[in-house]
């Protein structure tokens, strides 16, 4: 069977930087699963699982575009300290949670202040070119359940 929209792939991959850099390695683990033409999976590695099978192996680059987008210089701001959520002290480089009208964001702290903390909102890997390397584990058909929940169940999925 074959990767397409509505199908259920399981497969392990490593992330690497544009330098070769180890981001992300999932084949210590159980494979990642997801559920195909549902926007599970950034862009570039959802486009390149498709038409794949079970034992396919293969690396992709990805451009930001097709990744986590590119870095906005814009998406740098100033909040209070306290709207923050993961830690008691703050440093640059720690990663925070804050609470805005679209929900909960992961931020970067990049600048602390005694009241206020300067943030940036972009995704960690925005702006970055990505180099994966998948081996497609299992290919299979979705479940109604799946499609209608929008998301993969069991190991390497959603868990209800």
């Amino acid at each position: 069977m074959k990767v397409s929209k509505n199908t259920i792939v399981q497969f392990h991959y490593v992330l690497k930087t544009e330098e070769g850099n180890v981001i992300e390695d999932s084949t210590g683990g159980d494979p990642v699963a997801i559920l195909c033409g549902h926007k599970n999976m950034i862009v570039g590695v959802e486009n390149a699982l498709e038409g794949k099978e079970k034992g396919d192996k293969f690396d992709v680059t990805v451009s930001p575009e097709d990744g986590y987008g590119e870095y906005i210089e814009e998406a740098i701001q100033r909040v209070p300290a306290k709207h923050l959520q993961g830690a008691e002290k703050w440093a640059p480089g720690m990663v925070a949670v804050v609470h805005t009208e679209q929900g909960q964001r992961q931020v970067t702290v990049v600048k602390v202040g005694k009241f206020m903390v300067t943030v940036d909102t972009n995704h960690p890997l925005a702006g970055h070119t990505l180099n994966f390397n998948i081996e497609v584990i299992d290919v299979r058909e979705a479940e109604e359940s799946e499609i209608s929940h929008g998301h993969a169940h069991g190991v390497g999925g959603h868990q209800h």
